[in-house]
C-alpha cells in the first residue's frame, strides 16, 4: 500500500487530476464533510460488495476515512483481492480539517 498526505491529495484535487477517490467512511460522516469521493463503506468493502470497483483493479484507487485507520484496513482487503495500485491517505479528513481547512 502506498501513502499520501492530505496536502498532496489537495494538489491532485486543485490540478483537476482524474483518478479513483473513495471514502470509506459511514454515511453521516460523508454527509458531514467530504472532499467530493465516492462513497463505499468499510463494512461494503469487507463483505467483498463491491462491484463498482471490479473495473478498477489496475488503477489508482485513493481511499481515505475519518483518520486514515479505515481506509488503511480498506487497501490491505483490496490487495488482497489482486488490487495492484491502492493508496491510503494518512491522516484522513482530521488531517484534512487541521491543516487545510474545510
Amino acid at each position: 500500500m502506498k501513502l499520501m498526505t492530505v496536502e498532496e491529495l489537495k494538489q491532485r484535487i486543485d490540478s483537476g487530476e482524474s483518478f479513483n477517490l473513495i471514502d470509506v467512511r459511514e454515511p453521516h460522516e460523508h454527509a458531514e464533510f467530504n472532499v467530493g469521493g465516492q462513497l463505499i463503506p468499510l463494512g461494503k468493502i469487507l463483505s467483498m460488495q463491491i462491484d463498482e470497483l471490479e473495473d478498477l483493479k489496475q488503477e489508482e484507487i485513493v481511499l481515505y476515512c475519518r483518520s486514515g485507520n479505515r481506509s488503511g484496513q480498506a487497501c490491505m482487503i483490496l490487495e488482497t483481492m489482486g488490487f495492484t495500485n491502492v493508496v491510503n491517505v494518512t491522516g484522513g479528513m482530521l488531517a484534512w480539517q487541521e491543516k487545510i481547512g474545510k
